[in-house]
């Protein structure tokens, strides 16, 4: 696996954060590509470290949120905003080091979120 900071990415993240959600705390949230993954299916992914590793190392939560440039990148500008989304999503508010599960973080959910964002920017 390789990883790369992706700076386009981590653009609108923050866009969609700000208009979304305003419990994110953007200098915490970091945005990579990754290349060459062996796992199926996966478009992208939300990693943290575990509450009792922050606490060890005394550090605050920190979310990385991880696009498999081989699958993203071929999807169109609604669909990788889409993605974007359900992976911000899952960051809860407490912003914590936990996560919030697929119970919410749903399509149904998700296509909420996407018309608030489409209204927010017209």
């Amino acid at each position: 696996m390789k990883y790369e900071l992706a700076p386009d990415l981590q653009v609108k993240a923050e866009e969609i954060s700000k208009m979304l959600f305003p419990h994110v705390i953007l200098e915490r949230v970091k945005c990579y590509r990754s290349y060459g993954t062996s796992s199926r299916g996966t478009i992208a992914r939300c990693h943290t470290i575990g509450k009792l590793i922050q606490k060890a190392i005394g550090i605050k939560a920190h979310y990385v949120l991880e696009f498999i440039s081989e699958r993203f990148d071929k999807m169109d500008e609604k669909e990788k905003t889409k993605t974007i989304i359900h992976e911000l999503m899952h960051i809860p508010k407490t912003f914590g080091g936990g996560f919030k599960h697929h119970d919410f973080v749903c399509d149904k959910n998700i296509n909420f979120f996407y018309k608030q964002y489409e209204n927010f920017k017209k």
